[in-house]
């Protein structure tokens, strides 16, 4: 059974609900939310029943102001204090830390991955940019000197960033921002990442 915790941050108070695998783990996963939804979205289930399942110790993570009930995201600034708090919190020296999540909670992990020690991170739905406003774009936060795998649909109106260095992007066929669209896929895909780079069995 996943064990619920709550996390005390500069920003209030985080949950977390970490799932352990049957067997040593071989790596530590922290999912982050979107930034109008919950850790129960399909695509963070799927993946994280999939990590589980190939030997990932998973953690999904609710930034304080959902935990304070507010659906309005808090600035970039308060919600990376607040995930570094919960890192720092849940890290298992002996495990590979991965981070990541969907949409604000990818480029939370993204923003944080080298303060965090991240040995990789894992982006779903990555928002390049705002809707309509491809000059917006985001694409600085995905300069990450440790492996990544973004995974965005090719309809997604936030656009769909380029691979580049240890930055895979994986694009899904007919799937919109929120990846509903074949989660198992997208799960599988994001499973084989892992293993791939020796974070999962």
């Amino acid at each position: 059974m996943p064990e619920e915790l709550t996390i005390e941050t500069p920003r209030g108070p985080a949950a977390a609900r970490v799932t352990v695998p049957s067997g040593p783990a071989t790596s530590l996963l922290l999912l982050g939310h979107g930034a109008g939804g919950g850790v129960d979205a399909p695509d963070l289930i799927a993946v994280h029943d999939a990590a589980v399942a190939a030997g990932v110790r998973v953690a999904l993570v609710t930034q304080p102001y959902r935990v304070a009930g507010r659906r309005a995201p808090a600035p970039a600034g308060h919600l990376d204090e607040a995930w570094g708090a919960v890192v720092a919190a849940l890290r298992v020296p002996t495990l590979p830390l991965i981070v990541g999540g969907r949409s604000s909670g990818a480029r939370v992990a993204c923003r944080t991955a080298t303060t965090s020690g991240a040995a990789g991170v894992l982006a779903l739905a990555f928002p390049l940019h705002p809707p309509g406003k491809p000059e917006k774009s985001r694409a600085g936060e995905l300069e990450l000197g440790v492996p990544a795998l973004v995974i965005n649909g090719d309809r997604d109106p936030f656009g769909v960033p380029e691979p580049h260095g240890p930055v895979e992007v994986v694009v899904r066929p007919g799937a919109v921002h929120d990846l509903r669209k074949d989660v198992a896929g997208t799960a599988t895909i994001a499973a084989g990442w892992l293993r791939r780079n020796g974070w999962a069995r």
